[in-house]
């Protein structure tokens, strides 16, 4: 019976497990993961879950039964050490698997701080799965002082949630301003205006110096300046979970490479969600979001089973903070031009982002009409002229 192995138990690989049942595949599916509760929301976490607003089985992505109905094997806290592509194996310790096709949906890991700089003290978090903010939660006490490291959404988020539970805030960013690696300066300047207006204090081209730790942590800013805390959040990127796909011999650089079908330079072996490198418009490129784990997943599914399609990744992207909902269509690479579209209310607009007359990708707050609109532009590979997009009256509705 052919047997399909799955490494990596998040959504790509709950995604991928489900798609190939639903598409008919009668042989066997092993679903593999780290952690030892069943596949999980991650967006959550850090808000909803993190603030008592969902449960742990609200967070899981399917309930228990589904895997046994579907006839699912999930191998849970189980500790992959190595792949072995001639063999077609997976090595757990002493215990062999085989499979006849392997999916690598392994994720992606928190970029922590280095140890020089305080990243192992006690009190220092980062913000990636379940055990990460079930161990920081208790820290969550309105009236502590908290500092978060890093000016990108998981930074931001991080201090929205802080905020709203009534902690004292700081936020340092080493680079110029918030957002520089992801959005134009018109959306910085968006969200620094709004985490300001709650009570947040936001330092750029703020460099960290070092952590030290007595009964508070001391900040040490790279200014020369310093200031306690009671606790400290990292949120400085992550990192493609490549390692095992490296070490098999398996093409990576900065991620496993994969081709348009997702596979990679193993013809037994594909990729898919946060740990893969993918083909895009001329370039490789990872896609962190959920829409992509679950998209490239269900399409590697279909792949595997011979239907031999290119995935077109479609990005999105959102990022909820305080009272705003942010909407992100497309990707915003080489961008030449923003054009602002006013919105409904003070705290509504939306940024198009253009390489000459070419829409790439919108940056919409409080404005789901304009995200919804730009999304299809985009995709149907339709640009509006700039003075359109400019002028709230204009109907944009009117150019799909």
């Amino acid at each position: 019976m052919n047997h399909i192995a799955i490494l990596g138990a998040g959504q790509a690989g709950s995604s991928l497990a489900a798609k190939l049942r639903g598409l008919g595949f009668g042989g066997r599916i092993t679903l593999i993961g780290e952690e030892d509760t069943l596949p999980y929301q991650r967006p959550p976490l850090s808000k909803k879950y993190l603030m008592k607003e969902m449960t742990l089985e609200q967070l899981h992505l399917r309930p228990e039964r589904f895997y046994a109905d579907n006839d699912i094997s999930l191998h849970l806290g189980r500790k992959v050490d190595a792949i072995d592509p001639a063999m077609r194996q997976i090595r757990f310790g002493e215990e062999l698997l085989s499979y006849d096709q392997l999916a690598l949906t392994t994720g992606a890991t928190p970029r922590a701080l280095p140890a020089a700089l305080g990243g192992d003290l006690p009190g220092v978090y980062v913000v990636r799965n379940l055990a990460d903010v079930d161990r920081m939660a208790p820290e969550f006490e309105a009236g502590r002082r908290v500092l978060v490291v890093g000016g990108g959404y998981i930074g931001l988020e991080a201090a929205a949630v802080a905020a709203k539970l009534g902690l004292k805030v700081t936020l340092i960013e080493a680079a110029p301003r918030i957002l520089q690696r992801v959005a134009a300066p018109e959306t910085s300047d968006y969200f620094r205006g709004l985490h300001a207006g709650n009570g947040v204090e936001i330092l750029e081209g703020a460099g960290l110096a070092g952590l030290s730790r007595g009964e508070a942590i001391t900040v040490a800013l790279s200014d020369g300046s310093r200031r306690e805390v009671d606790f400290v959040i990292v949120g400085i990127g992550v990192a493609a979970n490549d390692g095992l796909a490296a070490a098999a011999g398996i093409a990576c650089d900065g991620g496993i490479l994969v081709d348009a079908h997702g596979r990679t330079s193993d013809a037994a072996i594909w990729a898919a969600g946060d740990c893969a490198r993918l083909p895009y418009r001329g370039q490789m490129i990872r896609l962190e979001s959920v829409q992509n784990a679950i998209d490239q997943a269900e399409a590697v599914a279909a792949n595997m089973l011979g239907a031999e399609a290119d995935y077109v990744p479609k990005p999105w992207f959102w990022s909820d903070q305080y009272d705003v909902k942010l909407q992100i269509a497309g990707l915003n690479m080489a961008f030449d031009r923003v054009v602002t579209r006013p919105g409904a209310s003070e705290k509504a607009r939306s940024h198009w982002y253009y390489r000459g007359d070419t829409l790439l990708a919108v940056d919409a707050m409080n404005e789901p009409r304009s995200y919804m609109v730009g999304k299809r532009l985009i995709e149907a590979g339709r640009s509006p002229l700039p003075e359109q997009v400019a002028d709230s009256a204009f109907d944009l509705k009117s150019l799909i």
